[in-house]
Order: structure tokens, then sequence, then C-alpha cells
């Protein structure tokens, strides 16, 4: 009987236990700089790294530098898969001088729950290769965004739209308990199950469009790292490209997602939209939802000019944007954006929790630098919301989260230092900053938890330096509001131990 794919995963999971093909081993035998360079899809530092490395070594040139491997070697390495199962299965190929060469990406990753090993099409980073219409793309920068940005609070039923390799699927495997992976592509389901059976889990993976397969369903959580390239509606590679016209395929997500969620349910979306003259992006976005039953929190991570944009995706595409033999398509992309007035296309995540209320959404930039993870702050600010429809701010007792850190920015004047600028900063989750006045950080200063009520402070403020209490307590509940969404400033009740 002919060895497939998903027949051979048990036995190679044995040969990566065996030999320590795991992220953390990989680091070790590789070091810092060799593993950097892996990173930045640089081989030879690599290859010198693993040459001394036995059995892992090979199974690092055979899978993550696409190397042609000595038959004997990859046998030794990759025991007790048999090799000619391993060619019979796809895995492997025979090339000259009786050395096989690797026709699937299988590498390690540690998304925060121990080693995993996703499977995927080369991406010929490291041997130059075409790129295939139903190209399965492994773990990329935009997958290692959403793993980082996907939260990880325990839900009952989890859906992964546009699947893919399975690599999203695989981590809601850790905190699901049943997940279920769609995809267009009949590639990207064959490889997700692989992925799946290499590490020993069961997931629900079925084939078709969009939500077509989960007709009638509901779930507790939905991720999705569609094809969400902004473009001409065609499709050249089913793992970017939609076939919906400019950002159609982001618009579709995000406007059908909330059917799919059960009461409370939340869901992770990385999107494209595009900056349209004379047109506010949170506007265009926000019209995309419905006017009812769920909240929005949408953040732009980056915005790219056209011809930025038109040019990285050729390259991801294996098209040099320099060969005169591709100048059409730029030129036609290009002129595609110009028709409709696109003057950038923006990138980010969007969070969406299913209520029954009216909608409520926020957009706005995140373009600094942070370290923490950011999908747990997803939920938290879900809750903080929650907690702002349900109490009265005036009524209530804040006190400040304790990475909350105040700054004040001074230039020198003709009398000293003269303050131009007040912060207050939040020193952990998204790092936002918000600027406030003196009367500002006099507020902020009074918040602890066993204080006065946000209105009696205010008075006290008012009476202490002369102000109207009116306008003064309309801006302390426009203040603490936005601190409150933000994380900077909470409830005593909602205050971390």
């Amino acid at each position: 009987m002919t060895a497939t794919l998903l027949s051979i995963c048990p036995a190679l999971r044995t040969a990566f236990e065996r030999t320590g093909y795991d992220a953390d081993s990989l680091l070790d035998m590789l070091g810092d700089d060799a593993h950097a360079a892996l990173g930045r899809s640089e081989p030879v530092p690599v290859r010198r790294a693993s040459m001394d490395g036995g059995d892992l070594g090979v199974l690092v040139r055979l899978f993550l530098l696409v190397d042609d491997v000595v038959e004997e070697d990859a046998a030794r390495a990759l025991a007790p898969v048999d090799l000619d199962d391993a060619v019979d299965a796809g895995l492997l190929t025979r090339v000259v001088d009786g050395t096989v060469r690797t026709l699937l990406d299988v590498r390690p990753l540690d998304a925060g729950h121990g080693s995993r090993w996703i499977v995927s099409d080369p991406d010929g980073s490291m041997r130059p290769a075409p790129t295939a219409p139903d190209h399965v793309l492994g773990v990329g920068q935009a997958s290692l965004s959403l793993l980082r940005g996907t939260p990880t609070t325990p839900a009952a039923e989890v859906l992964d739209v546009g699947t893919g390799c399975g690599v999203q699927a695989v981590h809601a495997a850790d905190y699901a308990e049943t997940v279920t992976g769609t995809d267009i592509s009949p590639r990207s389901v064959q490889l997700a199950a692989a992925t799946a059976a290499l590490n020993g889990l069961s997931l629900e993976l079925i084939e078709g469009s969009w939500f077509e397969p989960v007709a009638g369903r509901t779930f507790d959580r939905i991720v999705a790292n569609p094809p969400f390239v902004v473009g001409r509606g065609t499709v050249e590679h089913t793992y970017r490209d939609s076939g919906l016209d400019l950002d159609g395929a982001s618009r579709l997500m995000i406007g059908e997602a909330p059917k799919y969620l059960k009461p409370g349910g939340t869901a992770a979306i990385l999107a494209s939209w595009v900056h349209v003259d004379g047109e506010d992006w949170r506007a265009r976005v926000a019209s995309w939802l419905p006017d009812h039953g769920v909240d929005a929190w949408i953040l732009q991570r980056d915005v790219a000019d056209p011809a930025l944009y038109v040019g990285t995706w050729m390259r991801d595409g294996g098209l040099d944007p320099r060969d005169e033999a591709n100048a059409a398509l730029a030129q036609s992309w290009l002129d595609h954006f110009a028709a409709a007035d696109v003057r950038g296309i923006g990138f980010g995540f969007v969070y969406l929790r299913k209520t029954e209320l009216a909608t409520d959404v926020l957009a706005e930039d995140l373009r600094h630098a942070f370290e923490d993870p950011l999908g747990n702050e997803a939920i938290a600010y879900f809750d903080r919301l929650t907690w702002l429809r349900e109490n009265d701010p005036a009524d209530s007792v804040f006190e400040l989260d304790p990475a909350t850190a105040l700054e004040h920015v001074s230039l020198p004047g003709d009398e000293g230092w003269h303050t131009e600028v007040i912060r207050v900063h939040r020193g952990n989750g998204p790092n936002w900053q918000h600027e406030i006045d003196e009367v500002g950080a006099m507020l902020l200063a009074g918040m602890r938890a066993d204080g006065m009520p946000l209105n009696e402070l205010v008075a006290l403020l008012a009476a202490a330096h002369g102000l109207d209490f009116e306008p003064l307590m309309a801006g302390a509940l426009e203040l603490t509001t936005g601190l409150v969404r933000h994380g900077l400033v909470l409830p005593s009740g909602l205050v971390p131990a």
C-alpha cells in the first residue's frame, strides 16, 4: 500500500522527538547568531552551525535550508520513517548522486505552549523556487503577529477561517475544547491535516469558501488570517488573493464574522483597508459592521503607500518589480489604486465581541512598538468597556494601573524650564500614552483604591483651585473614560492583583 503524508506522521513525530527537532534544541545547537541568520534567510551561517549537529543538524539542512542531503544521512535522521515511504508520501524527492530533497517545509514552532511542528510549502527563501498558485504559506510575519494577537483565554469552540497550514488552529488547540478550520484550498486542508497529525491533535478541517462550510453554526472564538491583500479582484495565489476588489476580503470577513459568534464570543482578525482621498479610514472600516450586536476594537499597525505595497507583494509572489516582464502587472495594479483614489493601505487587527447591544466601535492607530502579546489585552479591553456601560464613572472610585507613569517634557525658556507636554504612559500591554494637563495630573494623583469617587475628587479639585465644577467634571469624565478604555486608569475592582 502506498504511503501517504498522514500515514507517516506518527513515525515522523517519533523521529523529531528522538533527534530533538524542537524550537529550544534548535536554538541551542545553532546559537544566537546562526539562529538570527535563519530568520534572515541566510543559509551559510546555519549550514556551518549545523554540520556538527548530528541527526538534528541533518534535519535542519533538510527541512529548513532545503539542502540536498545524502540518502544514508536522511534515512538515519528520519528513522523510523522509511525513506521510500517518505518519497511516496510526497515529503521527499530523490535527486542526483544518491541525495534527497524535501518537498515540504516542516519546522518547529513554540507559540507559548511548547514545540509544535508546522507543515507548509517551501517559500523559496533558502532555495529559489516558483510560487505555485495553490502555495500553502508557512509561518510568516503575519501568522506570528496573529499568534501574538489572539486571545488565549479558554474557549469551548474555535473557528479558524482560512486555516492555511493550520498554525492558528494548532495554537487554538492549546486553549480550546474543539477547533474547526476552513480553507478554500484543497492543498491547504491537506497540509493542515498533516500538521494536526504530526502534533497528535484532532482538528475538524473542512474545505470551502469563507464561512460556507460552517453555515448555521456559531463559535466562542473566531481567528482569521484571510487572503487580505488589497488588489484588483484577481486570484494569482490563493493564500493571499481573495478575488474580491480592493479591501473586499476584509470587508466580508469583518461584516460576516459576528453572525458566527455565540453571545459573548470574540474574534481576532488580521485585515487590510484602503485609505481613500477624502475618507476617514476609521469610518470606512466601522461601516462594515452591523449597527447592533457587536463591539469592535480596530487597531491600525501600519500604513503603506501604494508603490511600496505593490512592490512588496510582487516580491512575495516571486516577481521582481525591476524585471520589464513584470512592469505591466505593476502598472495595472497602481492604475487600479489611482482610479479608486487610494492613497495608502492600512493593516492591523480587528477584535470583535458579540453582544445584544448597540454596536460600540473604537478604531485607532497602534503604530508604536510594544513587547507584550496583544491577544488577552483585547479581552481586557472588552471587560473595561462592559464596566463603562454598566457603571457611572462619576460615582466610582478609580486607581492607576501600577504600570502607569507620569512624564513632564520641559524646554528651556527666559525664566528657566517651561513645561511643554505632560503625558501618562502605560508601561505594559500596548504601551499607550495620553497627553494631559496640570489639572489632569492632579486629578490622577488623587486616584487610589481607598480614595474618593470621581465626582468628589473633582469637587475638591475645583474648590482648591477656584475652578468651575461643571466643565471640570465634564473634562474629568472624558479623560477618565479614555484612560479606562486604554487601561491606564481602572475601577478599583478591576485592578490586577
